[in-house]
């Protein structure tokens, strides 16, 4: 019987063969934590009684939930991750820098075939570039810090294969919205999700990690994708490592095998308290907003930021709708201005804020009122995630997103499609 992509990483982590249900003590390639996170991190640290890290250049911290800061209190946790940044001459990314999960590949911290782990839930995104990554608690991300080590159990693998090519109008986001509709926001809990298919190798990289971002979100402990031709250009164009690709035996075992034709697939929406509420565009189109959302570590890439500037151009936000947008990172902020990007959102009443996780998280930068709703491009909704349990939270696509600023209510974004062509 041949190994699943998870059990191979793992194997090659701990240094001898492991299968799902296996406890593994593996060397970590990399981890981080960032400032929601970070300061656990450091107080474990730092009771472990150890002298040094182990090594430097495999370990950073992000600023981005509240960057800048909103409070005093936040201030000093920020001050604090500085001081221990400094300390241990570790990686350190400020304020304005932008949002952890866009930081660490972007930065070529890690590539093909690693282990990574990260003191924030969505460190699954990388899977999009082959890399077994998943979201772990500080205490946890302080042992590796200390010791290059962590256990895990190894998961079972689930199977999902995306046929068809993707209608004009209708993207990744709607399809992984799509696949949590029928697997559900627990069905595929503690496994590895190897995706496949002519749909998904169709996609960019940036909207493959779209979908391994959210694999999280059906409960996956990653959410995993093999490395092609466009990955392993993606990854040598920022990494200095070489890749180790990783792909799945013909006779792994998969505890499940779940095929979807996304050729016929229309825009898709999650509607308030949870992600895998789904629904067709159709079945939401007059519901009114109040405010839009363009960003985070799922949707705040220059791809995502560049479809939805082809909707806005010559284009008017609502003026009832607030619109925000919020680059992933500083990179990707200078691109979007030197295309001309960021004056078309001005130019049609958007709020373009610093790279950072703020208004998705629920921090500042955009808290709701009471009974306000909200579209966004986040990969999370329920209640409380923008600010306030009293408001409403729809997820959608970057062209869902900015039609219905646009139009003021929730709006099908291929009344635009032949701007998206």
């Amino acid at each position: 019987m041949g190994n699943t992509i998870a059990e191979k990483i793992l194997s090659n982590h701990c240094g001898k063969d492991v299968r799902a249900g296996d406890i593994a003590v593996c060397d970590v390639d990399f981890c981080f934590g960032q400032d929601g996170t970070s300061s656990i991190v450091i107080d474990s640290f730092k009771r472990l009684g150890v002298k040094k890290v182990f090594d430097k250049n495999k370990f950073c911290m992000v600023i981005d939930h509240s960057a800048p800061s909103p409070n005093i209190g936040v201030s000093e946790i920020h001050k604090k991750m500085r001081i221990f940044a400094k300390e241990f001459d570790l990686g350190f990314y400020d304020i304005g820098c932008g949002v952890c999960h866009q930081i660490v590949p972007q930065y070529g911290h890690v590539t093909c075939g690693d282990l990574v782990l990260g003191a924030d839930s969505h460190t699954c995104t990388y899977g999009a570039i082959n890399v077994f990554s998943t979201g772990v608690g500080s205490t946890d991300i302080a042992i590796t810090l200390a010791s290059g080590k962590n256990w895990f159990k190894v998961p079972e693998t689930m199977k999902v294969i995306v046929k068809g090519k993707l209608p004009v109008g209708v993207y990744s986001k709607d399809i992984i919205l799509h696949i949590a509709k029928d697997i559900g926001s627990n069905g595929a809990t503690y496994k590895s999700v190897e995706f496949y298919g002519e749909a998904i190798s169709d996609l960019s990289v940036d909207a493959r990690l779209t979908i391994a971002n959210m694999a999280v979100e059906i409960g996956a402990k990653i959410g995993i994708m093999e490395a092609d031709n466009k990955v392993l250009k993606w990854v040598a164009g920022k990494s200095k490592r070489a890749p180790n690709p990783v792909q799945a035996d013909p006779g792994a075992r998969y505890v499940a095998v779940k095929e979807y034709d996304v050729s016929r697939l229309v825009p898709q929406i999650a509607k308030p308290h949870a992600v895998d509420n789904v629904s067709d565009v159709g079945e939401l189109i007059n519901q009114k907003i109040d405010q839009a959302y363009l960003g985070t570590c799922t949707n705040g890439r220059f791809e995502d930021l560049e479809i939805a500037a082809k909707i806005l151009k010559r284009n008017k936000v609502n003026p009832e709708v607030k619109f925000i947008i919020a680059p992933a990172s500083r990179e990707i902020f200078l691109e979007a201005s030197k295309k001309g990007l960021i004056d078309v959102f001005i130019e049609a009443g958007c709020v373009v804020v610093g790279p950072g996780c703020g208004p998705c998280v629920g921090t500042h930068n955009g808290v709701l009122a009471d009974g306000e709703v909200a579209i966004s491009t986040a990969n999370r909704n329920f209640k409380g995630r923008m600010g306030n349990p009293n408001s409403f939270i729809y997820l959608a696509s970057p062209a869902t997103v900015a039609a219905s600023a646009i139009k003021g209510r929730i709006a099908d974004p291929r009344e635009y499609k032949k701007r998206l062509v």
